[in-house]
């Protein structure tokens, strides 16, 4: 635990005027950004007496080793920079809105030829037109369902629409007319994106317009005796205003806004989103977090802000934000809200009549998202406070392991043997931390040998790190190579580190405690690795499935903790997380070896040459009784790639006949077993072993 007082800036140091600060831990990780008014006033609030200070707050001042700050000129620029160095560093000790759960939108393909509707979550893409967010995607399935039959636009992927299109035979939507069917020319590009178009124009809730040209052409048609036509344009008017009163109107004035409200207690706070767009409700959404320090609902509602249109411009920032309370300073927030809208942007805090009672619905629900939060177990923070302490209790550690990385090995009766290290901080999973291994020093089944391997090299590498930033000169080298990663290790982090910008590491960031799945000998394997390493200050324990205890290195006895025990709860947590992760590397290893075959010994030959060779022979058997002078025909392979090919197939044993189980008669047809034949959109299978069956670990 740190001094604050052993960092604190000088009198005078800091500057009178506005800026972003940083504060980093011992490691140089940054673990909160805040912004300012005026630095030096800001700043000083950190380093008054600690008990003054709240709790998380305190925590963090006394968990960093050092603070930064960078001058701009403008409150505006201060909110910019703060949020895109939230979104960089992702600190810990920031307030981090979590979704309560993936909002599904729904979403309008609009950078494709053909355009599709379909239900999309997670980041939005240029050239998507997207409404929502909505609470549940049967919700959106619905509303499409009532659509199609008005706007037939595609829905199918592109496997779907591609079949369709060689066989010339529609999907099943297009016979029952819920889709033009552009995959067999019923439509042109053009008139399918037109299509397209007026379906955005409706969900956008521009509806008046079309309803009444509905209603004319269904007049006209009566009266021009076409009766099946009127009745098939009054069904589609139906289908339309169904649609429609699915969302409720709840501002008369077809006003677009956003309502934020906010729940609060001493710990945490959530938030609760409504979007109305022409009036009506389109969307909700809300998030839950943990209180830092002492802070207002105006700041709350800043962050919020911040987090809502952050990566947004244009109509996706509405004319009008309402929300609970104004930040302080207003100002600097409204320019930022313009400036991503690209037009003038009301935040206020509504005063009477329908945007008021609206308002009060969305806090009652923001009321109801927080109670049913704390009611989660994982997520409290008391919770998962008093489980930190009842583990360093039970392990004798010195504090409370902020820290948690968890080890598994998996594999199928010795073959694939991979492990998994998962990463807890705060009693929550850090999944941009998680990392996988290929054991690669020995062959065969040992679980207490990986462990010992899969440990030396974490920690190796965590030695080489600090030797290179300069924080450590006594250990081992490592095994890294600049801009690579360490030996096996799969899935490196995209944001690989310098060593002033705070971002991750691959493996300089150490745990307080190290748990592996297992017993005694595998504790037993990751303490010598450690103590071989140099490293001593470093907890390790093993979780044993069976009894569920507890094993400390060097006791002939296990630390049993109490069944209803949050420690052990969190310990299991991390202990199946670790076990879910190596189990779901290890069968895409195996599968990916079952899909191996001759073809992928060749070297150069990319997925692209080896469709290419497929669609040309028509499959893997005709492929293998082909010349030199046969393969070379296809584009793009040469007489020396052909040559090798042919030595490939020359060296793999052929596959055995498949064999009719009805019957016993031996199969030769044209095609292998399990091969693939003429779709180009398909991975090439050449050759691969039978599967195995055994019990998996």
């Amino acid at each position: 635990m740190a001094d604050p007082s052993s960092y604190r800036p000088k009198p005078g140091e800091i500057p009178d005027s506005p800026g972003v600060y940083r504060f980093r831990d011992e490691h140089r990780r940054v673990i909160y950004v805040g912004k300012a008014k005026s630095l030096r006033q800001r700043l000083a609030n950190y380093f008054q007496d600690l008990a003054g200070l709240h709790p998380r707050t305190r925590s963090m001042v006394t968990t960093a080793a050092s603070v930064e700050w960078t001058v701009v000129s403008t409150e505006v620029e201060a909110l910019q920079l703060e949020y895109s160095w939230i979104k960089e560093y992702d600190p810990r000790f920031n307030v981090k809105y979590r979704d309560d759960k993936s909002y599904p939108y729904l979403a309008v393909t609009m950078n494709e030829e053909f355009p599709r509707v379909q239900v999309m979550r997670g980041h939005k893409k240029k050239g998507v037109r997207y409404f929502g967010p909505y609470a549940h995607a049967w919700a959106i399935r619905d509303t499409v369902d009532l659509l199609l039959r008005v706007f037939p636009v595609r829905t199918c992927s592109a496997g779907v629409f591609k079949n369709a299109a060689r066989t010339g035979r529609p999907c099943l939507l297009g016979y029952i007319d819920k889709c033009s069917a552009p995959c067999v020319d019923r439509v042109s590009a053009e008139d399918h994106r037109e299509l397209a178009e007026e379906f955005c124009d409706f969900m956008a809730g521009r509806t008046g317009t079309y309803l009444r040209r509905l209603e004319q052409r269904m007049a006209q048609a009566a009266e021009d005796m076409e009766y099946e036509r009127a009745a098939r344009l009054r069904d589609d008017i139906g289908a339309l205003k169904k649609a429609m009163e699915k969302n409720a109107v709840v501002l008369a004035d077809a006003t677009d806004a956003d309502l934020i409200a906010v729940a609060e207690d001493e710990l945490e706070a959530a938030v609760q989103i409504f979007h109305v767009r022409g009036g009506r409700v389109r969307g909700q959404r809300g998030w839950v977090t943990d209180k830092v320090e002492e802070i207002t609902t105006g700041a709350l509602v800043e962050h919020a802000l911040q987090q809502l249109y952050g990566e947004e411009t244009g109509d996706a920032v509405p004319r009008e934000v309402l929300v609970p309370a104004l930040p302080d300073p207003v100002e600097p927030v409204q320019q930022w809200l313009t400036g991503r809208r690209g037009a003038n942007v009301s935040l206020r805090v509504p005063q009477r009549g329908d945007k008021k009672a609206l308002m009060e619905t969305v806090q009652r629900n923001a009321q109801q998202a927080l109670v049913l939060h704390k009611t989660k177990r994982a997520s409290d923070l008391t919770t998962r406070s008093r489980a930190l302490e009842e583990i360093a209790d039970a392990l004798g550690l010195d504090s409370a392991p902020l820290r948690i990385e968890c080890y598994d090995v998996s594999h199928l009766q010795g073959d694939d043997v991979v492990a998994s290290m998962v990463v807890f901080e705060d009693g929550l999973a850090r999944k941009s931390e998680y990392r996988r291994f290929q054991i690669k020093s020995f062959a065969g089944q040992d679980d207490v040998r990986s462990m010992h391997e899969v440990i030396t090299r974490r920690f190796r590498r965590y030695l080489a790190e600090k030797e290179r930033t300069g924080e450590w000169t006594d250990g081992e080298a490592g095994e890294s190579v600049p801009g690579t990663a360490p030996d096996g290790l799969t899935e490196p982090p995209e944001n690989t580190l310098t060593d002033d910008d705070g971002r991750p590491k691959r493996f300089a960031y150490p745990p307080q405690l190290v748990v592996v799945d297992g017993g005694a000998p595998q504790v037993a394997a990751a303490r010598r690795a450690l103590d071989e390493l140099g490293i001593d200050d470093i907890a390790v324990c093993g979780l044993a499935k069976r009894l569920e205890e507890v094993w400390l290195p060097g006791d002939d006895d296990p630390v049993v903790l109490p069944r209803t025990s949050e420690g052990l709860y969190l310990l299991q947590r991390v202990r199946d997380e670790a076990h879910r992760f190596a189990i779901t590397y290890q069968r895409t290893r195996r599968a990916k070896r079952f899909r191996a075959g001759p073809l992928d010994e060749v070297p150069g030959l990319g997925e692209t040459r080896k469709r290419a060779l497929i669609k040309h022979f028509g499959s893997v058997k005709r492929l293998r009784s082909a010349t030199i002078e046969q393969i070379c025909e296809v584009p793009g392979i040469g007489r020396k790639t052909a040559e090798v090919i042919v030595a490939a197939f020359a060296r793999a044993e052929p596959p055995a006949p498949a064999v009719n189980t009805a019957t016993g008669e031996i199969m030769d047809d044209e095609e292998e077993p399990g091969q693939a034949t003429g779709s180009p959109g398909e991975p090439v299978s050449a050759g691969a072993p039978d599967d195995r069956r055994g019990q998996e670990r």
